[in-house]
Parts: structure tokens; sequence; C-alpha cells
């Protein structure tokens, strides 16, 4: 069942339709809110959708880091 649930990312208010648990989604949606924030005050006056863009590719970064990591652990353990 969808709930509603709204979330506030860099300023900005979301309301997202979700069938997870609601404090899920605000979680998510504080890692981009903190990752947005942190890109902010390393760059100087970049509009936002900017600002987004630069951290939804540190985060795609570290989910690919992470999966590679996770790959090779599983391969590893597969050859056990």
């Amino acid at each position: 069942m969808d709930q509603k649930v709204v979330v506030e990312i860099f300023g900005e208010k979301f309301s997202l339709k979700t069938d997870q648990d609601p404090e899920y989604l605000q979680k998510l949606a504080s890692v981009v809110d903190k990752e947005m924030r942190t890109v902010s005050r390393q760059v100087n006056n970049l509009a936002p959708v900017r600002i987004g863009v630069l951290a939804a590719l540190k985060l795609a970064d570290e989910y690919f880091q992470l999966k590679k990591d996770f790959d090779e652990m599983a391969e590893l353990a597969r050859k056990r």
C-alpha cells in the first residue's frame, strides 16, 4: 500500500509515494540532503540542480565502489 511521505532536501519539500517504511525514505532523503550541502560548501554559486547532479554522481560512485567490493568478496566466498 503506497503511503505519502514529505521529505525535505536542500530546502525543498517533496511529496513522495512509497510502499516502503516512511522512515527509510526519510533516511534516503537525509543522505541526499547531506551530500548536496557538502557539495554546496565546496563550490561557489552553483544552481541547486547542478549541486544535485554533483551529489548524485558522488553517491553513484560510492554505490558502484561498494558493489564492486561486495561482488569481489562474494566471488572469493564462492571459491572457498
